[in-house]
């Protein structure tokens, strides 16, 4: 049944082209995506989610779906979520409104399928459906050097699949699988034996791999062009859900399965971790427009879970467990999901208003537009990480994860200095945050914000979704963290 949860939007996109009302149709499947997926979450573990069927004998192939554990569950929650505000948010043009529609669905069914996904084969191919439909977005709806834009996010994520598909088919060679869940219990039992070196050949490009498609310093140079130039839509929901692949497959995957080679690159991977953090950080501070320095706050912030998993693969070297590592890169996932969508998506709005995101051309418009601007401060808030709302508990989560078991008598080890390093990051996502709303909302208006309007009724609905989704999470974690249980 939970192939349903990708089934839905995938068939009303194929509607959609073949003739079916566009926005109707998208905001129906939504709609019907989100409703299944809430409940999907509420008794995850029933085995009516669970599917296989054997598509190939020879070689082994299997279409299995189904939830690995409660951390797909939770990317699931997040896809439903932001796939719900995206198609209710931006304006379509009334001359693209099958592209519009039936792409934001189909990057909705990719990310899904990934993540409902327990055989590697589809669990690759979900995500590469969904890359096909943001190229288009990209360069025939995007704003700026939008042609240029789409080729080079085409031409960096092709290649960081391609690292990716040989590392996937090499640990299926080793585990004599491609069923996940089949790894993961030889793994559990024992009976799963890859010799180290090979581990850390695999992990390298697992770690290559996923880490391009998150953005990971410095595979990251395609991500904030990519965000900044996308449709409201396509940003919200790469940004937002689709990235969140490469962590995921990294947390599902290489930390359990190959502990020994991620261990062996655990040194590199706080280096380039920092380097999200910190470098990408100051970067963002210096930037001149609204959805640029949106688009370098999503990398920025990858680097934050980088950490939590990290955190894990030096605890599984000691042979401990951290308790914390696993809850906070999950949390942390949904809560930068939920917050960067809505920064994407009403970014969208204030450019529709205004006719630039350009800082030099923003200014009061928290006057003409209150609502606009309390939502948005929501959005900004949460992504620096202000107690109450979701990424609080998620970066709380982190650096205690850093901590996690470490002996007060031994000397500092490195994922604990990369922890400490990384708090500098809170102090910049203050910011560039402060920095882009006073910008944007405070101070006197100016020409292009003197006459703009607020939110209507429906431009509404989104962007509260996504806030009220921020403080559950916020004040209640345990919503998610029960699930991990």
């Amino acid at each position: 049944m939970s192939s349903f949860l990708f089934l839905i939007p995938f068939l009303a996109a194929i509607a959609i082209i073949f003739g079916s009302p566009a926005r109707m149709t998208a905001r129906g499947a939504a709609i019907a995506t989100f409703l299944l997926g809430m409940y999907a979450a509420t008794n995850w573990s029933n085995a009516m989610w669970s599917y296989q069927f054997s598509a190939l004998t020879i070689p082994s192939l299997d279409m299995a779906f189904g939830f690995l554990n409660g951390t797909s569950v939770v990317m699931v929650a997040l896809a439903v979520i932001v796939l719900l505000a995206a198609v209710f948010t931006g304006k379509a043009p009334e001359d693209r409104e099958k592209l519009y529609f039936a792409s934001s669905l189909l990057i909705g069914a990719g990310a899904i399928g990934a993540f409902v996904s327990t055989d590697l084969f589809f669990f690759y191919a979900f995500h590469e459906l969904a890359l096909i439909p943001t190229f288009l977005m990209i360069g025939l709806l995007g704003r700026g050097s939008r042609k240029e834009i789409a080729w080079k996010i085409t031409i960096y994520l092709g290649v960081g699949s391609l690292i990716l598909l040989a590392g996937l088919v090499w640990l299926a060679r080793e585990a004599g699988t491609y069923n996940i869940i089949t790894m993961l219990e030889a793994q559990k039992a024992g009976t799963l034996q890859i010799e180290p070196t090979t581990q850390k050949s695999i992990a390298a490009l697992l770690i290559i791999g996923f880490g391009t498609l998150v953005s990971l310093f410095p595979f990251h140079s395609w991500a904030a062009p990519a965000y900044a130039s996308a449709p409201a839509p396509t940003a919200m929901l790469h940004a937002g859900v689709l990235k969140k692949f490469g962590l995921y497959g990294l947390l599902q995957l290489a930390v359990p399965l190959l502990p020994i080679g991620m261990n062996a690159w655990l040194t590199p991977m706080l280096i380039l971790l920092l380097g999200n953090i910190l470098w990408v950080g100051l970067v963002t501070i210096n930037q001149k427009r609204l959805d640029s320095m949106l688009g370098h706050s999503s990398v920025m912030h990858m680097g934050y879970i980088f950490l939590a998993l990290a955190a894990v693969v030096a605890s599984n070297a000691e042979g401990k467990t951290n308790e914390f590592g696993i809850p906070a890169a999950t949390v942390l996932m949904f809560a930068h999901g939920i917050s960067i969508a809505m920064l994407f998506g009403l970014a969208d709005r204030i450019e529709r208003s205004t006719g630039s995101l350009d800082f030099s051309d923003l200014g009061g418009l928290a006057k003409p537009a209150p609502v606009l601007a309390f939502l948005f401060g929501i959005a900004g808030m949460a992504s620096l990480g202000l107690p109450g709302l979701a990424n609080f508990s998620g970066e709380v989560m982190v650096f205690l994860a850093g901590f996690e078991g470490r002996d007060a008598t031994a000397p500092l080890g490195p994922v604990q200095i990369a922890t400490i390093l990384s708090l500098w990051g809170v102090v910049i996502s203050a910011v560039y945050v402060l920095r882009g709303y006073r910008k944007t909302f405070q101070g006197p208006t100016v020409n292009s914000t003197v006459s703009a309007t607020d939110l209507t009724s429906m431009e509404k609905i989104p962007a509260i979704l996504l806030a009220i989704a921020l403080l559950v999470v916020g004040i209640y974690p345990r919503i998610l963290l029960q699930l991990l249980s």
